[in-house]
């Protein structure tokens, strides 16, 4: 082997050697930290939130390890990609470090350990996101493209965990007049936990791309559009972001309740503009938090947007368009000279609002 071969294969070697250290580190960090806050061991606690100084120290040696890789070897095609992704998979572990000593500093803050539905929820939610980390860095340190992708999928759906923990929460306070700082304790600890699977996830999509060169796919959102029957804004909203940005989002419409059918004329209007695919059916929104949970954006393009939903879920964002509506029992005739209108007002709305979303590049 040419020397300069061996002398980037030896940089290589250690370059990933300490990756696989830190996060080794990570790992025994996060488990010690949660065993702190479930046994309240406060010294276990304190010497977690210690050894975060030396994960930090890990990953600035790792960094300035790569960038001189970099200026010494001028890596191309796979080595550049493996050396570009270990710089932002030791930013996740560093970050998943900060997590276990917040964790830490945070057991030593609650009054008594977990008990309970929330013991068993913070067990539970732990045990994933350490099966998640462990199994990314697995996939990374093993090269391991369908143990990454597996791990990915698994981290994703754990990012649902702990959504409903908050309401839990308020519930054990009421009927036990627990106190403010163990809500607001509890619920730090819990979301930290869910943070630590979303870090794995990260590192999973690192390691498919230094192997494979593929990117992370671009997110798809989920956008729900309102009106009061379901039977008109709502209906062209849909079918203008469907036919606009097809690839950017998955859209849904429904209203406060289901209209007998569509508005006067406004089939035949989407039809001579491209927007009809098949016929027009009405429902009404579900506005339990469970279910709106699930969309990005809710868009109420008739009213204000608690008539249609009550209560707003953590991750999900409201809006409420200024649009034009077609006054009720009027003729086709009558409610065809607003349908323009209403058309205009939902195009500018729509992009807008995919623009800010994916950028310019949206499709």
């Amino acid at each position: 082997m040419p020397r300069y071969e061996e002398r980037l294969s030896q940089d290589l070697v250690k370059i990933r050697s300490e990756v696989e250290q830190v996060g080794v580190d990570v790992q025994k960090a996060q488990e010690a930290a949660v065993q702190a806050v479930l046994n309240g061991n406060r010294k276990l606690a304190n010497h977690t939130i210690l050894g975060d100084h030396t994960i930090n120290r890990q990953v600035r040696e790792i960094n300035r390890l790569c960038h001189a890789f970099l200026a010494v070897h001028l890596p191309s095609a796979g080595h550049l990609r493996l050396i570009s992704s270990i710089l932002r998979l030791v930013n996740e572990l560093e970050r998943i470090g900060d997590y276990a000593a917040t964790i830490a500093r945070e057991a030593l803050q609650l009054p008594h350990t977990p008990t309970g539905l929330l013991r068993a929820e913070i067990e539970d939610m732990a045990k994933q996101a350490q099966a998640n980390l462990r199994k990314a860095m697995m996939a990374f340190n093993q090269r391991n493209v369908e143990l990454a992708e597996e791990t990915r999928v698994a981290a994703s759906q754990a990012k649902s965990r702990g959504d409903t923990v908050f309401d839990e929460l308020v519930d054990e306070r009421e009927s036990s007049a627990e106190s403010i700082q163990y809500l607001f304790d509890t619920l730090i600890i819990v979301g930290r936990l869910k943070r630590i699977s979303d870090r794995a996830k990260n590192i999973c999509e690192e390691t498919i791309f230094s192997i494979t060169g593929a990117e992370k796919p671009a997110k798809i959102y989920e956008i729900l559009f309102l009106d009061r029957r379901n039977n008109c804004q709502s209906q062209i909203a849909q079918a203008v972001a469907r036919k606009t940005f097809p690839h950017s989002a998955h859209y849904e419409s429904a209203g406060k309740s289901a209209g007998e059918g569509p508005a006067p004329g406004l089939e035949k209007f989407m039809e001579e503009h491209g927007l009809l695919t098949g016929r027009i059916t009405t429902q009404a929104v579900d506005p339990s938090p469970e279910r709106i949970a699930n969309y990005d954006v809710v868009v109420s393009l008739e009213g204000a947007i608690e008539d249609y939903v009550t209560h707003q879920p953590f991750r999900t964002v409201f809006l409420e368009w200024d649009i034009d509506s077609v006054p009720p029992d009027v003729s086709a005739e009558e409610a065809s000279k607003h349908y323009p209108v209403i058309y205009r007002e939902v195009m500018v709305h729509v992009r807008e609002l995919i623009e800010t979303l994916r950028g310019e590049e949206a499709d």
